[in-house]
């Protein structure tokens, strides 16, 4: 059997999981299920379209929950251990080269990714250039709309 791959979070994205898998099992379940109650009671099944909706909204929220299961059971706390150096978990503002924009972003496992809240994956085109870097370092990123240049301007944990 293999073995199960971790799962990169912070403790506050552990968090989020764990409440979203709470609140999928108590009330999405109850809602889920009730829709598919009043679909039965209103008879035959055959051509009920909101019995098929029901069903279809039940496995799809069924396959959340053991999605979230898995990656909770598989969860790695990040923390960023280092200063010097980025890692997962590291807190850097970089400069874009091009425009000289300056951006605060965390680098955090897949699961987190949120390029809109400044949180990005270690494994993104441009969290993956960030990896290993300092401050003061100019990195490469080879993204879909060409080239983007980084400096690394300071790193936080």
């Amino acid at each position: 059997m293999a073995e199960l791959q971790s799962t990169l979070v912070t403790s506050e994205g552990l968090a989020k999981m764990k409440e979203r898998l709470d609140y999928l099992r108590s009330t999405k379940r109850a809602e889920v299920a009730q829709r598919l109650h009043d679909a039965i009671a209103m008879g035959d099944l055959s051509e009920n379209s909101e019995y098929d909706e029901a069903k279809n909204a039940q496995a799809f929220l069924e396959g959340e929950i053991s999605e979230l299961e898995q990656k909770i059971r598989t969860a790695k706390i990040i923390e960023s251990t280092s200063k010097t150096r980025i890692d997962v978990g590291s807190t850097v503002v970089i400069e874009d080269m091009l425009d000289g924009t300056r951006e605060k972003v965390q680098i955090v496992g897949s699961t987190e990714s949120d390029p809109f809240k400044g949180m990005i994956s270690n494994e993104s085109p441009v969290g993956a250039a960030l990896m290993g870097a300092k401050a003061g370092d100019t990195v490469e990123a080879q993204a879909p709309i060409g080239v983007l240049k980084y400096k690394v301007i300071s790193i936080e944990m």
